[in-house]
């Protein structure tokens, strides 16, 4: 398996995947900087170490979640004929992007289904998420933000599949490592420009234009899977 090409694909989906990120996350985002102190409110610059905090935390929770999904990965592996399980897993992976990419160019919503299967652990961490939401320092903001990380989202749970078909709980943990670095431009313009990015989000060219980017590139990862055998 080329794993610069599956750190690439992560990069890219979580850069693209902007415009799921924005239409679900956007409140969260707009909620957090207006919870801040009205100095802090008025000024970019003074929001950015929390947008950076809030961030740092979701990226960690997602490294933690693919290092345990590379881990389960590896272990699967090692149970049967370590090639054919691996590119049954990246066949898999693929196919589930353009799944996702279809989603996101507003084609079909069937990825909908598999988020409600993550609103089971989210409905416990809804409480807490919700009593951490008043921040006022730095340490609440990275804490929050590894809550924020648990909430469902077809875009994550792409690249988790991807990071159990990596091999490894370091590379599956690197894996969701460049799916977050992707996402974080996103995010991060967002918090000040919640308004401006969310209505980008639903521009119907733009949601075409990233999801077929995505359908190409889970295609690219079932030939690279197929491949192999050929």
């Amino acid at each position: 398996m080329e794993m610069e090409s599956i750190y690439l694909t992560a990069l890219l989906v979580g850069l693209l995947g902007g415009v799921h990120c924005l239409g679900m996350c956007g409140g969260i985002v707009g909620t957090l900087s207006f919870n801040l102190r009205p100095e802090v409110q008025l000024s970019y610059i003074r929001q950015i170490p929390y947008q950076l905090a809030y961030n740092l935390g979701r990226i960690t929770s997602y490294v933690l979640i693919g290092c345990l999904f590379g881990f389960l990965g590896s272990r699967l592996v090692s149970l049967a004929e370590f090639l054919p399980l691996q590119q049954g897993l990246q066949f898999f992976a693929g196919s589930f992007m353009i799944v996702l990419g279809l989603y996101l160019a507003g084609v079909w919503n069937g990825i909908v289904r598999v988020e409600a299967l993550g609103k089971t652990v989210w409905k416990w961490l809804a409480p807490v998420a919700s009593k951490m939401s008043c921040v006022q320092t730095l340490p609440q903001a990275m804490l929050y933000g590894l809550v924020w990380g648990w909430l469902p989202c077809g875009l994550v749970y792409s690249m988790l599949i991807m990071a159990l078909s990596a091999g490894s709980a370091l590379e599956g943990g690197l894996v969701m490592l460049a799916f977050g670095l992707g996402t974080l431009p996103n995010l991060l313009l967002m918090g000040s420009f919640a308004f401006f990015f969310t209505r980008l989000s639903r521009h119907i060219w733009v949601r075409r234009f990233a999801g077929s980017t995505v359908i190409l590139m889970g295609s690219w990862q079932i030939w690279l899977a197929v491949s192999v055998s050929v």
